[in-house]
C-alpha cells in the first residue's frame, strides 16, 4: 500500500473514533472533497448516544463550516463540533436547519452563542415552535444531565417561501420545501455545485420510516418523489448511510408508494382497519429495514386513519 494510501486509511480511522474513550461519536463519512456526514446510529435515542440517532453534516467552505443540522442538546452540539475539529479547523460560521425534530434544531443555541447565524425556512421554524415544549420534555426524560443548559433557540430571520437559494463561503445552497415528511415543515437541502442532497427525514435508509399522528403520508410520497428530480448524485438521508437515490427509493420511495397506494385503495373500499393490518402487515419486501416489526403495523394503522378522515 502506497504512503498515500495508508495515510488516508489512518485518518478515516481517527475520524471514525470517539472525542475522548469510553465516549459516543457520531461516525464522520466524507462524501466529497468539501462536504461530509456525520451519521448517527439507527436504533433509539438513548443516554449513551446522547440522543443523537440521526444523520447531520457538514460543508467546509474557505470562509467557514456550514453545518447541517444541529443535534439534539448543547452536549450533542458540543460532539458534533468535536467530529467537525478532527476534520477542519474553520469555525461553525452557519447552521441550516432542515427538520423539525429534536435532534436537528435543539444544538442550535451553543452554537449561535458561538457566533454562528441559524438559517431556517419559515415553515420549519412554525414547526419547530409548535412541538418545542413537547420535545424539550421528552428528552429530558432521556438525557437526564445531558440535557442540562439546552435551550431552544430558532432561525431569528425565517425565509419565507418554500424554495430560497443563497451563497456562503462560495458555495451554493438550495433550501427546498418539497411538501413535508415526517413532520409537515420538513424540507431538504440541494447542493448543485456538488449534486448533493441533505434530506432530512425526507429520506430514511436501513431503517423503517416512522408515521406519525400528524404525518401525511401522501403529501410525503410525493414530496420524496420532487426530490429525485434533483438528480442528486450522493443523498445524505435523515437516518442510515449515505448512499444513492437508487437506494433512497427501495427504503423509503417504495414504502411510501407501499403505504399510500395500497392504503388508499382499501379506505376507498370501506375495507375495516383489522383487516386492511391484517393483509398488509407482512411485507417481506421491507423486513431488512431496521424497526420493521415495531413500526409497520402502526405505519398502516396511521395511514388508514389519515386517509379515512380525508
Amino acid at each position: 500500500m502506497e504512503m498515500n494510501q495508508v495515510f488516508r486509511a489512518l485518518l478515516l480511522l481517527c475520524l471514525s473514533l470517539p472525542a475522548f474513550a469510553g465516549d459516543f461519536a457520531l461516525q464522520t463519512v466524507q462524501v466529497n472533497e468539501r462536504v461530509w456526514a456525520l451519521v448517527g446510529p439507527i436504533g433509539p435515542r438513548t443516554y449513551d448516544n446522547y440522543g443523537l440517532n440521526n444523520n447531520v453534516g457538514f460543508v467546509v467552505t474557505d470562509a467557514g463550516v456550514v453545518l447541517i443540522d444541529s443535534g439534539s442538546s448543547n452536549r450533542g452540539a458540543q460532539l458534533i463540533e468535536q467530529s467537525i475539529a478532527r476534520v477542519t479547523k474553520q469555525p461553525v460560521r452557519w447552521v441550516i436547519n432542515v427538520g423539525i425534530q429534536d435532534h436537528r434544531w435543539l444544538g442550535n443555541a451553543y452554537f449561535a452563542a458561538r457566533g454562528a447565524e441559524v438559517i431556517a425556512l419559515q415553515r420549519t421554524v412554525q414547526g419547530q415552535r409548535s412541538f418545542a415544549a413537547q420535545q424539550m420534555a421528552a428528552l429530558r426524560e432521556t438525557l437526564r444531565d445531558r440535557f442540562d443548559g439546552t435551550e431552544a433557540f430558532h432561525a431569528p430571520a425565517p425565509l419565507a417561501g418554500d424554495h430560497a437559494a443563497f451563497t456562503l463561503g462560495g458555495v451554493n445552497f438550495e433550501l427546498h420545501w418539497l411538501g413535508g415528511g415526517h413532520f409537515t415543515g420538513d424540507a431538504a437541502l440541494w447542493l448543485p455545485q456538488d449534486k448533493i442532497v441533505f434530506t432530512g427525514d425526507l429520506v430514511y435508509v436501513d431503517r423503517m420510516l416512522g408515521v406519525l399522528p400528524d404525518t401525511r403520508t401522501a403529501a410525503w410520497r410525493d414530496a420524496f418523489r420532487r426530490l429525485e428530480q434533483f438528480g442528486a448524485q450522493r443523498v445524505v438521508p435523515g437516518h442510515g448511510s449515505v448512499c444513492d437515490m437508487a437506494k433512497a427509493r427501495r427504503d423509503t420511495g417504495d414504502y411510501l408508494d407501499f403505504l399510500t397506494d395500497e392504503i388508499s385503495a382499501a379506505v376507498a373500499a370501506w375495507e375495516p382497519l383489522d383487516e386492511v393490518v391484517e393483509r398488509l402487515g407482512d411485507a417481506p419486501q421491507f423486513k431488512h429495514l431496521e424497526h420493521y416489526d415495531g413500526w409497520h403495523r402502526t405505519n398502516i394503522s396511521r395511514t388508514y386513519v389519515e386517509f379515512e378522515q380525508r
